[in-house]
């Protein structure tokens, strides 16, 4: 089964970036522990001030889609809906290696 990336946009209310980045944090320090999660980086954007980019690495798609249903992830969820204005996926990804990513 191949890897599976995924690179995503939100957007946020006026102002609200760095509290969605602090909530995205929080997410990416709890994939520390999953070890199908490869790669969670949160990155902001100069360019863009209401807007959060997120560039995930998975073991594979299944694995992307159970980590949506873990309580920690609910719970984090539940928090940055309030402040999200939009989401887009920008791409799905088939990573094929590089510094970073395990064979």
């Amino acid at each position: 089964m191949s890897k599976f990336g995924l690179f995503v946009k939100f957007t946020v209310r006026e102002g609200e970036r760095d509290t969605l980045v602090n909530i995205l944090l929080e997410a990416a320090e709890s994939m520390q522990q999953l070890n199908e999660c490869q790669i969670y980086l949160v990155n902001v954007s100069d360019d863009e001030p209401n807007s959060v980019f997120v560039y995930e690495v998975w073991s594979d798609e299944n694995a992307h889609q159970a980590s949506l249903s873990l309580e920690g992830t609910q719970l984090l969820i539940k928090r940055s809906k309030p402040i999200i204005t939009g989401m887009e996926r920008i791409s799905t990804l088939q990573p094929k290696g590089g510094k970073g990513i395990s064979n």
